[in-house]
């Protein structure tokens, strides 16, 4: 029997693991890196261990610190998570070596399956060693690891070289291995996968389908259980290739099986050996906690002979800290508030006044809801997360919505290039017009008023101003004889520091307000407090070049140099942040007048990186 887990991860994954072993009365036991001190993850575990260091490379890809850490701890298990060090055979060894269980599946299954290169020869596959231009489109792929890091597609062969070094500098900094490989990319096919779970006893469950079409630079974003409109026949085909991939490597645990579906057929992608992030969905459908019976299996425990059938459908949205109008760019900063409605499922390694780091992935939660169809489940997911409050950095929420609420995705006609052809619609600004003025009313209530209650002459209007959606707002109101507050064209029904109601034309709505320095949420609209008089000081010359967010400056182009020549769109420098590497390029055509990075600088955001001089003869 397992006593005591140490969650080789951190985040939502290991609050999720703690969350069952809580439930099965087994202890837990954390591991963190420095950046992670506070983090949820480490506060809720009964027991802690430091990693020292920041990145990933340093702490959580250190599996001879993790084994150490477990056994210091007095655990007697290790669970991976997903992502790091959870298909790493070695680890797995390192782990089982050191006398303790191993909650995955066996090494050998690990590196048979784990490079994706091998798992294709292992299923009489071949990627492409040379690419001709018939060959086009291609993806460079990273063979370790997931989650998007380490892809790139190329549609030119010029642009195969850079695709492939930018590729391996992203897998090794991620997964720890540079290898890649390339293969055919397919421009339409949707992205679907079955859950599998085995025993040590020679029992396999193929628990449904997933989609998982909604993706963005190759990282899902909405995932859905089971895959709507797949025929039975397909639909069979699937779990049985999937039960076939797991019995060819004598698999133990809980894996999944990745397809590119394409004109009714099925392509095989990879299998990966460990739980998934979109793994909530299975369970709501089926009715099962993946996590618990992981644990089961690693106890030698047997599996029924067949799987609990499906109920209804489910429907997972992940929620980033990032903003996609803006290159899908991660942001960073004070989580102050994250609640969702009770009737969807919240998994997260947050919780209000959380720190949003530089160095991990930006995921801050995912959340689930369950129904009897698809229809209920999409809506009742877009109905909660427009009623969540996320307030902090930028999200992808508003997003999310749209995008759930989008005729393709309603209709299930959606596929992989969903976010390459609606991403300018989706995230086209869509203000609350009246936002501002139930802003300004509740900053006039949290400030107070400087005459008090009953005054005997009407007050002059008082000025507030805010930016919104790239826009300045002015906002006129005033303070009425008996210290309510009045403004032309509504009825301020109640103002107060968090609640402002507002009749317009007869219609009177709510406006939940929350302030946060100089940024306030009204409802799902964010704004920023503006200053009186701005600061002169606050402007930089035209064409200079900010980072768009903290992170470390990893390359220069080749040869790049104050006094060089420079064209609109070129690739200047990248930047790594969240384990993602992000291009800077120039705004105009025009000189590099001035280089203010360099490889290895730690920049934070508005940090002023290059100016570039536009050519006037052009």
């Amino acid at each position: 029997m397992i006593t005591s887990v140490l969650v080789a991860n951190r985040g939502e994954i290991a609050c999720r693991v703690f969350r069952t072993c809580g439930e099965l009365g087994i202890r837990t036991v954390a591991v963190h890196s420095d950046a992670d001190e506070n983090a949820l993850h480490a506060r809720v575990a009964d027991a802690a261990v430091r990693l020292p260091g920041a990145t990933p490379a340093e702490t959580y890809l250190r599996g001879d610190l993790i084994v150490k850490a477990a056994v210091a701890a007095g655990a007697d298990a290790v669970h991976p998570g997903y992502g790091f060090l959870s298909e790493n055979a070695d680890f797995a060894r390192a782990v089982v070596d050191a006398g303790l269980v191993w909650i995955g599946p066996p090494p050998q299954a690990i590196e048979a399956m784990a490079s994706k290169t091998r798992a294709k020869k292992l299923m009489g596959l071949a990627p492409l060693r040379e690419v001709a231009q018939s060959d086009l489109p291609v993806l460079v792929k990273a063979a370790a690891g997931g989650g998007g890091r380490g892809m790139r597609i190329v549609r030119r062969l010029e642009d195969l070289s850079a695709a492939l070094e930018g590729a391996r500098a992203e897998a090794t900094s991620a997964f720890g291995d540079g290898e890649v490989f390339i293969e055919p990319y397919v421009e339409r096919g949707r992205h679907v996968e079955v859950q599998v779970l085995a025993d040590a006893h020679g029992t396999v469950w193929a628990l449904g389908t997933r989609d998982c079409s909604l993706q963005r630079r190759h990282q899902k974003v909405i995932e859905e259980a089971p895959a709507p409109g797949l025929s039975d026949r397909l639909a069979e085909e699937l779990r049985a290739l999937a039960v076939r991939a797991a019995r060819a490597v004598n698999y133990v645990g809980a894996g999944t099986v990745e397809f590119l579906v394409a004109d009714g057929t099925a392509h095989f992608l990879e299998m990966n050996t460990r739980l998934q992030v979109e793994h909530p969905v299975t369970e709501e459908v089926h009715g099962v906690d993946l996590v618990a019976l992981q644990i089961a299996v690693a106890e030698g425990r047997r599996l029924d002979p067949e799987p609990p059938p499906a109920r209804g459908h489910a429907v997972e949205a992940r929620l980033y800290a990032e903003d996609p109008a803006h290159d899908w760019a991660p942001q960073t900063g004070t989580l102050n508030r994250l609640t969702v409605p009770d009737s969807v499922r919240l998994d997260t390694g947050y919780t209000d006044g959380d720190a949003i780091g530089v160095h991990y992935d930006p995921m801050l939660a995912k959340v689930v809801a369950h129904a009897p169809t698809r229809a209920a489940a999409i809506r009742k997911l877009a109905g909660a997360l427009e009623r969540a409050a996320v307030h902090g950095p930028v999200t992808n929420r508003d997003l999310l919505v749209r995008s759930l609420r989008h005729e393709e995705f309603t209709t299930a006609r959606m596929d992989t290039g969903f976010y390459d052809r609606h991403l300018p619609a989706l995230t086209e600004p869509a203000p609350d017009p009246h936002a501002p003025l139930a802003a300004a009313l509740a900053d006039a209530r949290r400030t107070g008023s400087r005459f008090g209650g009953w005054r005997n002459v009407p007050s002059q209007p008082q000025i507030r101003r805010y930016a919104l959606a790239g826009e300045e707002h002015e906002i006129r109101y005033r303070h009425t004889r008996t210290g309510g507050l009045e403004a032309d064209g509504v009825r301020v029904v109640h103002a107060a520091p968090d609640l402002v109601v507002l009749e317009v034309d007869g219609v009177r709505r709510r406006f939940e307000v929350a302030r946060y320095g100089d940024r306030v949420h009204v409802n799902t609209t964010v704004l920023t407090a503006l200053p009186r008089f701005p600061d002169p000081t606050a402007q930089h010359a035209p064409g200079s070049l900010l980072a768009p967010m903290p992170g470390t400056v990893v390359r220069l182009a080749e040869g790049l140099a104050e006094g060089a020549a420079v064209q609109a769109g070129q690739t200047l420098l990248w930047l790594e942040a969240m384990k993602m590497e992000h291009k800077i390029t120039a705004p105009v055509t025009g000189t590099l007048s001035a280089l203010h990075a360099a490889v290895g600088h730690q920049v934070a955001v508005g940090t002023l990186l290059a100016v570039v001089e536009e050519d006037q003869d052009k």
